[in-house]
């Protein structure tokens, strides 16, 4: 595994240009083949109080997430930089480290599916996240003021990113217990996430947020009802360790994940 940092990368978002809280590393692994670039976006508390270790919240698809250029829709991302930041500031929040990892482009879907579809291959999940939890949280942890446990450790992410952080979380509960499953892709090989989590038992120490756009289709709609059935039927409970929303209007993308992300933060992250 190598890390290091990213020559010539200049931050393309204005005001993450002259940032020091904003940092890009290009991340090399043994375990799969794509280099991918890894974003560290650290709290204004963590240049004030030297001392103080954060809790750290892992993103897929980083590159949606700060900077406008390099979004796959030009322009449109989370703005999880800015949020965080503000809520941070208003105390609405425990300040987070928050860490984008990028996807790889044409890997994206293998990466990011827990099983293998008949159709549409995939089902390299495992392997990413031995990424995560082998090589990349490590060195997170060795290189910044971490909270390294479970329960100060999350996971995120929309669409097949929110599809694997559900199932990353179940296979790691002794690494993430915090997880955002953001419009997640249910439909994956038949919902075989359903089956996934109605198998297995004792119910992991895991602290949900799940939520889905009104206006995404009635058939994902469906499937986020079924996946809220699976975790209520294995001891979840809404208010306590699970949270489901339904955004009203809420369409599949970036921008309709970035009006929710703030609320994602709230349940994950609360001020002590």
């Amino acid at each position: 595994m190598d890390v290091s940092s990213k020559d010539g990368a200049t931050p393309l978002a204005e005001d993450l240009a002259d940032n020091p809280r904003y940092q890009v590393y290009q991340f090399h692994s043994e375990i799969l083949p794509d280099d991918r670039t890894v974003q560290v976006y650290l709290p204004p508390q963590y240049m004030e109080e030297e001392e103080r270790r954060f809790p750290v919240f892992y993103l897929h698809d980083g590159q949606n997430l700060f900077d406008g250029r390099t979004s796959y829709i030009p322009g449109q991302t989370w703005k999880a930089h800015a949020t965080a930041d503000r809520l941070s500031a208003e105390g609405q929040i425990e300040p987070v480290i928050l860490v984008g990892v990028a996807n790889t482009g044409l890997r994206r879907m293998a990466e990011y599916t827990p099983t293998r579809d008949m159709k549409l291959g995939g089902g390299e999940g495992r392997r990413y996240g031995r990424l995560l939890v082998e090589e990349l949280k490590p060195w997170v942890d060795a290189t910044f003021r971490t909270l390294a446990g479970a329960g100060d450790t999350g996971l995120g992410g929309s669409s097949l990113g929110g599809l694997i952080s559900l199932f990353l979380g179940w296979e790691y509960p002794t690494v993430f217990s915090k997880l955002a499953v953001m419009s997640p892709s249910v439909w994956w090989d038949h919902r075989s996430i359903l089956s996934i989590f109605d198998k297995r038992e004792p119910k992991p120490d895991l602290r949900i947020w799940m939520d889905i756009g009104t206006a995404e289709g009635a058939r994902q709609i469906r499937d986020a009802d079924l996946l809220e059935q699976v975790l209520l039927k294995h001891g979840w409970q809404l208010g306590v360790d699970l949270a489901y929303e339904k955004a009203e209007g809420a369409v599949h993308d970036e921008q309709a994940w970035a009006e929710r992300f703030g609320d994602v933060l709230r349940f994950l992250f609360p001020a002590g």
